[in-house]
């Protein structure tokens, strides 16, 4: 495997930042909307590596090696030596469509020689936690599945995904990759502590919530949240809720993506199922950024071999409250993998991954999520 990567940034200019090659099979790139909304700068990727598949999407924050920006755009071009590569993509215009989306996409992607599936998707108008089961139901069961939802900085206005074509709203593009000799590592970690009591979901709609112990959920939100409630939806990456589906498992982290003042309700990236219990988190900076080591940890399971290459899909909620510490995180998860892996990913709305290897691919919010790769 060869990879080197280029930047380009809010001024328009491209600079290389290792040593080109002209035979890449798969370019990912990673950028601010406003640079993916922009006809030219797929043309250039296309025009620059003419054989590879191009993968992208928009974030809420571009992350190369240990530097965090906003309104650039990194692309990763990879030279497989001895791994094949399908991409297909999907187009989802209503949330209830997410798991039907998911299940065909799987369905899709070639069996024999399967190893992984790396997925974007647009973050705001697929239910990810429905995606999520679609694909899983889809794939062989020792198939693994990563990703994340794409970005759109704090704004939730629009957000895109570029599958081998322009970028475009409503899309989701999934990445099998296939062969023996590939080795691929995961983990996913959050570092949030909860606060307030255990709340019942007594009424929600797939990934929106109405009510908590019988009360409106937005006011009750609200009031834990004082002079923060103003700033809904953003504030609401400050505060996610930790959901428990049943009395002993995991709980997984949700983030709010929008409010509705009408319907006094909540919208979340997934499912918030009624019947569930969920209890509110806040941030703890040292646990945040001891999250990311410790996902980076995880993710190093590649029978006994470093890491080439590592994809970071952090949450952008994980940005908000690190501000100017936001790369400590990073470089976290640079001193686990050592110098020589090439660092590349985005801040989300949204993360896919099993926390573990033996654990079932979820759905998280507000989490460090990496993929690692090497080839032998």
């Amino acid at each position: 495997m060869r990879v080197f990567q280029e930047r380009l940034d809010a001024n328009g200019k491209w600079q290389s930042l290792g040593t080109p090659f002209e035979d890449a099979r798969l370019v990912l790139f990673f950028g601010g909307r406003d640079l993916l909304d922009d006809p030219a700068v797929f043309q250039h990727l296309r025009e620059r590596h003419p054989k590879a598949i191009l993968m992208g999407c928009s974030t809420a924050g571009e992350i190369c090696g240990t530097q965090v920006s906003d309104s650039t755009l990194i692309a990763t071009a990879i030279h497989f030596e001895h791994t094949r590569l399908q991409l297909v993509s999907t187009t989802v215009n209503e949330a209830g469509h997410s798991r039907m989306a998911g299940r065909q996409l799987a369905e899709s992607l070639e069996r024999s020689g399967l190893a992984h599936v790396f997925v974007l998707s647009d973050g705001l108008h697929v239910n990810g936690t429905e995606l999520v089961a679609g694909l899983s139901e889809g794939l062989p069961e020792n198939v693994a599945l990563t990703g994340g939802l794409s970005g759109d900085g704090a704004n939730f206005g629009r957000t895109l995904v570029c599958a081998d074509e322009a970028a475009a709203e409503c899309r989701v593009a999934a990445l099998g990759l296939y062969g023996e000799r590939l080795r691929i590592g995961f983990g996913s970690l959050g570092g949030w502590d909860p606060f307030g009591p255990e709340r019942l979901i007594t009424r929600s709609s797939g990934n929106v919530l109405y009510e908590l112990d019988g009360e409106s959920a937005l006011a009750l939100y609200k009031r834990y949240l004082g002079e923060h409630g103003s700033g809904l939806p953003a504030t609401g990456l400050l505060f996610p809720l930790a959901l428990r589906v049943a009395e002993h498992s995991t709980p997984v982290v949700r983030t709010i993506l929008a409010v509705n003042e009408a319907e006094q309700s909540l919208t979340f990236a997934g499912d918030v199922p009624q019947g569930a219990r969920v209890r509110l988190m806040k941030a703890n900076f040292e646990r945040l950024i001891d999250g990311a080591t410790g996902a980076a940890k995880i993710s190093q399971d590649l029978s006994g071999l470093s890491a080439q290459l590592a994809i970071l899909i952090s949450c952008v909620g994980r940005r908000l409250v690190l501000k100017q510490r936001v790369e400590e995180e990073v470089e976290g998860v640079r001193d686990v993998l050592g110098k020589n892996a090439v660092l590349a990913g985005f801040y989300s709305y949204g993360e896919i991954s099993p926390h573990t290897p033996s654990a079932k691919c979820e759905l998280h919010n507000q989490t460090m999520t990496i993929t690692t790769f090497n080839e032998i």
